[in-house]
Formats: structure tokens, sequence, C-alpha cells
């Protein structure tokens, strides 16, 4: 079993203790995710699950919440599948129950999947009360997988109700812990170290792709193993195009280029994006409407502290941008939570709190002149304001002048 590096245990048993209190009562599963391990790249669990737990290869586990639980050391369960010697070889070997395993991931009580429908049927049979915590679903898509199997309960037990759960966890998720925060901090260095080394192989005519794979070369040695999302590294035309992807285009004399990326160091994500010129020089144009996302995006830094809310600083950003003329050209929002996942849960009207983490993006894309500019740093809510966590990463009209000549 591997787990993250970089959180204690203890930090993870807190969390779902937390919970069980949240619940008030109610029995509560938070599933790990059963699909199949992919070709490329690695399987990921559920996000809610990893954020309970840490564990990062436990196909088909699962967390039961029993508050009520007769067993106090029963009240919050591992639930992991068994093992299977032809199976395993194929994806590694499985350690067995016992004390080793409880130590190791901090749950008083690990069972196998097969125990669930007895214990389920049990909780629900004393507790009349079912609390999905899974994000609930759009009409248009599945049920969400704990109220799928809370309706099959629901109908085999009399008087057994199902309630909405599903923002205990994001509100949670949302405040950041000491140590979560020296993870994106540790995200946000590397992250620093790729851009880097992609501006020290900028000029004229070197591909996009060129500078994608030295931004990933720095991004390793600085010790993150995964990219956060797939980067940005987009010049030109490309610049506008709010997901580039493909990264394949030489570069050209005159273009502006949009970087936006980010390392994972232990599962936390870093979201970074900076605009300069290819060539080392801002056309009048270019720098004109540079200097308009910048202040945009200073007033919006501005607005985050306690008790304002994303929306807030959206429309901090979205007055500069109206006053410089640019009002019409950025279709996205301000920016977004960071944490495990690049766009962690959040919402724009609820109140920011010390300890959240959000992305500050705003941009102006002018499609018909080929320029297209945004500018992101990652920022910590603190008690009296907030804190520019990649203020160390060059973003001046002048700094991005100087990196396209290095």
């Amino acid at each position: 079993m591997r787990m993250l590096e970089g959180i204690p245990v203890s930090e993870y048993a807190k969390r779902r203790e937390k919970l069980l209190r949240s619940l008030k009562g109610s029995v509560g599963i938070v599933f790990g995710g059963d699909h199949a391990p992919p070709l490329r790249g690695d399987w990921d669990p559920d996000f809610n699950f990893l954020y309970l737990t840490g564990i990062l290869d436990e196909v088909g586990a699962m967390v039961f919440f029993d508050p009520t639980a007769p067993d106090p050391d029963k009240r919050v369960v591992l639930m992991l599948r068994p093992p299977n010697p032809e199976m395993d070889i194929w994806d590694g070997f499985r350690e067995p129950l016992g004390k080793e395993l409880r130590e190791k991931t901090g749950f008083t009580s690990v069972m196998r999947v097969q125990m669930l429908p007895r214990l389920m049927t049990e909780a629900a049979r004393r507790t009349k009360s079912l609390a999905c915590l899974h994000p609930l679903a759009p009409y248009t898509a599945p049920v969400s997988r704990d109220y799928e199997m809370f309706q099959k309960v629901a109908a085999r037990i009399p008087g057994c109700g199902i309630e909405d759960k599903s923002d205990l966890l994001t509100q949670m998720r949302q405040v950041k812990s000491p140590a979560e925060i020296k993870q994106i901090r540790a995200a946000i260095a590397a992250t620093k170290v790729g851009i880097e080394r992609l501006w020290s192989g900028l000029k004229p005519g070197v591909s996009e792709r060129t500078l994608h794979q030295e931004l990933i070369r720095g991004f390793e040695e600085a010790g993150s193993k995964r990219v956060a999302f797939d980067p940005i590294v987009g010049s030109g035309a490309n610049a506008v195009v709010l997901h580039y992807k493909q990264n394949d285009m030489p570069t050209k004399d005159g273009d502006l280029m949009v970087l936006d990326c980010g390392a994972s160091i232990n599962g936390y994500a870093a979201d970074i994006t900076r605009a300069f010129p290819v060539n080392g020089k801002f056309s009048d144009r270019q720098r004109e409407v540079f200097n308009a996302v910048l202040k945009a995006q200073e007033a919006a830094i501005r607005a985050v502290k306690p008790g304002a809310r994303m929306m807030d600083a959206d429309k901090a950003a979205r007055r500069v941008l109206e006053k410089a003329g640019f009002g019409d050209f950025m279709p996205h929002g301000i920016g977004h939570h960071l944490g495990l996942e690049t766009h962690d849960p959040g919402l724009y009207h609820e109140e920011l709190k010390p300890g959240m983490v959000v992305t500050i993006e705003p941009g102006a894309y002018l499609p018909d002149e080929g320029i297209g500019v945004r500018i992101e740093d990652d920022i910590l809510v603190t008690k009296t304001g907030n804190e520019n966590l990649s203020k160390s990463v060059k973003k001046s009209a002048a700094e991005m002048e100087r990196v396209g000549r290095s």
C-alpha cells in the first residue's frame, strides 16, 4: 500500500474524527473508486477518499462511518477488497490485515468489503439516517455512488431517510492545514524551477514542445513526480486558446506566450501562469494588454481576505479591465481553490477563510490580434489579509522582457 508523503497519519485520523462528529449520528461512506488501473499514468483515487486516508493505490477501498456503533473502534472502518493472487501479480501484492496495516494507515479497524452489507444494514436499522458525502450529480449524470447504495438500503429498511451532507468534506478540504500549505509551497517552488528552465531556452523559432519538455525536466529536478495538470505552452494565436494543450508549434519573432503550469508535490498542486514576449520585447499593443491584466490581478489580489468572496475579487479585476477597454475579453472567472486538486472544491459566493488557498488569474484574449495574456498566482488567505505564495516567480513587464533575452 502506497500513501501520500508529507501529511502525518495522525492528521488523517483527525480529519476522519471531525467528519464523524459532523455526521451527527448519520451513517456515511466514502468510496475510493474501483475503475481499472490505466495503461498510462497513475491510478487516482477519489480525492475525498485521498483526503481522509492518504491511500493512493487501493482500488475498491472505502471508509465507512457509523457514529453510533456500540463499539467505538468500529465507528470509522477502512474497508479493503480481498487479496487476489492472480490479479495482484499484475498490479502489485497487497498487505494482509493486521496490526502493521492499522498502524500504517491510522485506522483502529480494517475489514474486507464483504462485511459492508452486514455493517450497513445494522447501522441503517439503528440510526434510520444515511448521509450522502460524495458530490451530488446533475440530473444528466449517473447518481453518486453513495446515493445509489443508500436508495437500495432505504428501500429495504422502513423509515430510513437519506440526507445531503455532501458539503461537509468540501468545507473541510477548503481550509488547509499547515502541513498542506507546506506541500503547496513545495509544489510552487518546483514549478518555479520548471518555469525558469523553460525561460532559459526561450527564443524565436524554438518549438513549444521543446519548451514543454524543459519545463517538465525542471519540475522533476525539483522533486516533482508528476504534473498537477497538463501544461499550456501557447504562443501567438495559441495564447488565446484557454485550454490549449497541443504545445507543438514553433514560436515566432513577435509572439507573446502564455505559460500555464503547475508541479505536484506529495499530491498537492501549484498553478501559475505567466505571459511574456518570445523575443524579449513587448510591442506597444502587447504591453498595453499586459499592463491592464497585471493591474487587474493586483486589484483582485487586494480583494482576497477573510470574509470576502471570490466573486468580489472577480469584480475588482473586471472593473480594471473594463476601464482599460478589455472588459469583454475575459471569458473565465477570476480563479479557483487550490489543493489536492488543481481545481479544488469551492464556490464563488462563499466567504473566504484563513487557510484557504485560491488562484487569482485574470486574462484578456484578443483573437483578431493574436494577443493573449493571463497572469496567475497562488494566494493564501491569512488572518489579516493574504500572502502571495508564488510572488517569487517573476511577472512584471520589465522582468518578462528580460526572460526573453536570457
